[in-house]
């Protein structure tokens, strides 16, 4: 939770990427990781612990803490890059861990998915089931974008979608780190 004030001063204004702002406490390049620490309400910041702690402890338990740690932090400049992306000019803040939590949740969906999926031509059924996961992870955050009123909305949908492709493209080569020796 947080005032106005802060969400200038720590969350990320992709703005800021172009145009000079005046001074802020924290500096541009950290604001993805800074935003993760602020939230508009209570519920934003029960959700994203939720998922946070299903999904976080999970993939913790197959990657280890130091690997699920990377996935958040680079699922949380995933998530600001997703969200410069659609809006490189906005002045609004994105604020919390939403995006971050996302790369979780890929990570979770490709290490506990539990049907098997077939290859498609060239493409392996690993790179098949993360096609899947992220049009229906799109089309979900599309859906939530429009039932709360789509450009108009305060939901970081882009965001959303920045961290979830982000933790769908590091699980595999993270697992496969952990375990190379084994």
């Amino acid at each position: 939770l947080a005032g106005p004030h802060a969400l200038l001063q720590a969350g990320f204004v992709p703005l800021r990427a172009t145009e000079p702002f005046p001074f802020t406490a924290v500096p541009f390049w950290l604001t993805p990781l800074s935003a993760t620490l602020l939230h508009g309400g209570l519920l934003h910041i029960a959700f994203n612990l939720l998922m946070l702690i299903y999904c976080g402890r999970q993939v913790e338990q197959a990657l280890g803490p130091g690997r699920t740690l990377l996935v958040y932090i680079v699922g949380a400049y995933g998530a600001a890059l997703g969200q410069y992306l659609v809006d490189p000019m906005s002045p609004a803040p994105m604020i919390g861990s939403s995006g971050a939590v996302s790369a979780l949740v890929a990570a979770y969906a490709m290490l506990f998915a539990r049907g098997d999926v077939r290859a498609v031509g060239p493409l392996s059924g690993q790179v098949v089931r993360a096609l899947w996961l992220a049009a229906a992870w799109i089309g979900l955050q599309w859906l939530v974008s429009a039932a709360t009123g789509g450009a108009a909305s305060p939901i970081a949908t882009a965001a959303h979608v920045g961290g979830f492709l982000v933790g769908l493209a590091l699980v595999r080569p993270l697992l496969a780190w952990r375990y190379r020796n084994a």
